[in-house]
């Protein structure tokens, strides 16, 4: 739901405008944020990337000016840019023929992954789904995109009817999306991760493509290397007949990308024909969100992906290895904390049969009781009690939990949903997909987590010193020249 409006400072020099990201827009991520730089880059690349425009983080400040009121003149502006959409794709937004669907998307200039909202499939109305009935004949897609849709709508922008007026629906969720910026999750976000308030947030409204469509259709996220080891393999997963927000959500549990390969082969070398310009282009290992529409891939996003700490340290190796990075550039990519948490580096010695596997999606050895809920984490680990949050799938709202945890637990999703990607970040130990149950069968006892392993032992076990990083010694000794 959207957040109370508390008027927060929004940084005030970036006008509130509505521009075109066709890959020849020059604002940077602190005008449009890292999600609609993305798309404009990649556009600029010749990536196939679904049309889109983005409001500026001058729109959210004034917004939050308005009391949380979208202004006349941005929505005008808005109106304009959904007009751009239109030529580009030949369809009309709100219209009974050829109807048009957008994404309203969320976009800081700091990457701020699933702490804000986003509506997907906006548009449908009694009169655009019918449209897109007789045009597909596809009376299934169109109702479980509807479905999708409403539910998205209901839990993100207004509880009650969504409005039959696909314009109102955009209008509100441009301000729920704005509102999210203030949410409990992306503050408390903000705060652990040093993020200044006043940045503000973008917004980017893109034409939709269906990952739901057919059996030649998913979704999928892809990193340009194993963000957990930092193997220089692509490392991904995909999602048959499915929606980003299934993948990301962790509500459901995805195949390895190695299925796209077998499925659509052409699609598969496309999609690391692109991954490889986008590594190249960004100089870093990249998180990659993509969708396949009917055989045809389109890519949604590009960002600098999270990474543990082991892995940025053989990433900001490698680079060098390879001729991207300079050793000095390769030293400043790692942090201090970063390479403290490699040299104290360990692994587990469980013995016996783990109660609980899944897949690695954060290494790391972590003990505690196993709690169920986010914030009983949070009260008992202030009293000083080691914690493991485990969850059927962690959501944005579970971060203060997650924070408080010493490592994370959960029933489904894989090693690109949301409960792997913070972990990565916040340094957790996690396993995902451990399957139906575990939360029951878990909760009350003390566990340790073997994220390396995908292992969850009964009890505190066993720790040996890890293996000597070479990775690590090289880092080192370049700093040790820098001086």
């Amino acid at each position: 739901m959207m957040a109370t409006i508390d008027r927060p400072a929004i940084a005030a020099g970036i006008r509130a405008d509505v521009v075109r990201l066709d890959g020849t827009c020059e604002l940077d991520r602190a005008a449009i944020g890292g999600k609609a730089w993305s798309v404009n880059a990649m556009r600029a690349l010749g990536l196939p990337v679904p049309p889109a425009v983005a409001l500026t983080t001058g729109c959210c400040a004034a917004f939050y000016a308005a009391d949380g009121a979208l202004p006349d003149d941005v929505w005008e502006q808005v109106r304009r840019g959904v007009a751009f959409l239109e030529e580009e794709t030949g369809r009309r937004f709100g219209s009974t023929e050829r109807p048009l669907l957008v994404s309203v998307r969320s976009g800081a200039p700091v990457s701020m992954p699933g702490m804000m909202d986003t509506v997907l499939n906006l548009g449908l109305t009694d009169a655009t789904a019918a449209a897109l009935v007789a045009e597909s004949g596809d009376e299934a897609h169109v109702a479980d995109t509807r479905e999708r849709f409403v539910r998205q709508y209901q839990e993100t922008v207004a509880e009650g009817p969504v409005p039959d007026d696909a314009w109102a629906q955009l209008r509100a969720a441009v301000a729920a999306v704005f509102g999210s910026w203030q949410s409990a999750r992306a503050r408390t976000y903000r705060r652990t991760r040093g993020i200044a308030d006043d940045l503000g947030t973008a917004v980017t409204v893109q034409a939709m493509v269906f990952g739901n469509l057919d059996d030649d259709s998913g979704t999928g996220v892809l990193f340009s290397r194993d963000p957990s080891t930092g193997d220089p393999a692509p490392f991904g997963e995909w999602l048959v007949r499915g929606q980003g927000e299934d993948v990301v959500s962790g509500r459901v549990t995805p195949k390895a990308l190695a299925t796209l390969a077998e499925q659509m082969p052409s699609v598969h070398a496309d999609l690391m024909k692109a991954t490889a310009t986008l590594e190249e282009s960004g100089r870093d290992v990249q998180d990659i969100e993509f969708t396949v529409e009917g055989g045809r891939l389109w890519l949604l996003q590009t960002r600098a992906a999270k990474r543990t700490a082991a892995a940025a340290v053989r990433i900001a190796v490698d680079l060098v290895d390879e001729g991207v990075l300079t050793p000095a550039e390769a030293v400043a990519r790692v942090s201090a904390e970063q390479l403290q948490a490699v040299v104290e580096a360990a692994s587990g010695a469980g013995t016996g049969t783990p109660v609980a596997t899944g897949e690695s999606a954060c290494p790391g050895l972590a003990y505690g009781v196993a709690v169920a809920d986010p914030d009983e984490a949070e009260e008992r680990a202030e009293a000083g009690e080691d914690v493991i949050l485990v969850r059927s799938a962690t959501s944005p709202d579970d971060l203060h939990g997650m924070l408080a945890a010493n490592g994370i637990v959960t029933e489904y999703g894989g090693a690109t949903s949301h409960a792997a990607v913070v972990s990565r970040e916040i340094a957790r130990p996690c396993v995902v997909g451990c399957g139906a149950g575990t939360v029951e069968s878990l909760v009350g006892r003390e566990i340790t987590v073997d994220g390396a392993t995908g292992e969850v032992w009964e009890g505190r076990i066993e720790t040996v010193a890890a293996e000597e990083n070479p990775y690590l010694a090289r880092l080192q000794a370049w700093a040790a020249e820098i001086g």
